[in-house]
Parts: C-alpha cells; structure tokens; sequence
C-alpha cells in the first residue's frame, strides 16, 4: 500500500491544515461519479420535460447548485475535514457534466418529443 503525501495549506487565521493526498483524490472522485449521475439524471429529466435554449441551460445550472447545496449539507459545519474549498466542489468538473447533460437532454428530448 502506498503512503499519501500530506499537501499543506495556510489558514487565513495563520494554521497549517494538513490534507491526504490520497483522501483529497477519493473525494474528488465520489464528487465526480455525482455529477455525473447528477448530469445524466437532469439531462435525462429535462429532455422528457421538453426544455429547450436556454430553459435547458439554466436547469443545469440549477441543478449544479442544487447538487453543491446538498454536498454541503452532507458534509456539515465540517466540510474543511473533506475539501479544501467550498468553490472547488462547484467548479470541479462542470463542463464534463455539461456535456453528459447535453448528451442525456438531446438524447430523450429526441425521443419523446421530435416526431
């Protein structure tokens, strides 16, 4: 089994906080496998629901910000334990979500709603 190195980072309040490397890695990857289902869910929900343009867009977006809503709460006044910032769980990995949301979204919204 190999060790982790131990990334560091610099509190504003002057602390040294001290992050696996390998944790940081596996809660990047839970955090990808879930917006990838998030974005295949919600392109999948908004293909059947007949979104176009930009209605289509913003629900992305929507469910983005839905889904780092609920990864905070999951994680609780301790989210410091398992990320190192709060933009990084919003910001990570969007435009590969994008374009599984684009995919799902055509995909169903071809086969429900084009004649």
């Amino acid at each position: 089994m190999a060790a982790g190195r131990v990334k560091t980072k610099l509190e504003k309040t002057g602390e040294i906080v001290a992050y696996s490397e390998v944790a940081v890695r596996n809660n990047a990857a839970v955090l990808e496998y879930c917006r990838t289902s998030m974005a295949a869910l919600s392109g999948g929900t908004a293909g059947l629901l007949g979104l176009t343009s930009f209605y289509g867009f913003a629900f992305y977006v929507f469910a983005v910000v839905g889904l780092w809503g609920l990864i905070l709460v999951k994680a609780g006044s301790q989210w410091k334990k398992y990320f190192i910032s709060r933009k990084t769980i919003l910001t990570h990995g969007f435009f590969g979500g994008l374009f599984t949301y684009v995919l799902f979204w055509t995909f169903l919204y071809g086969m429900v709603h084009v004649y």
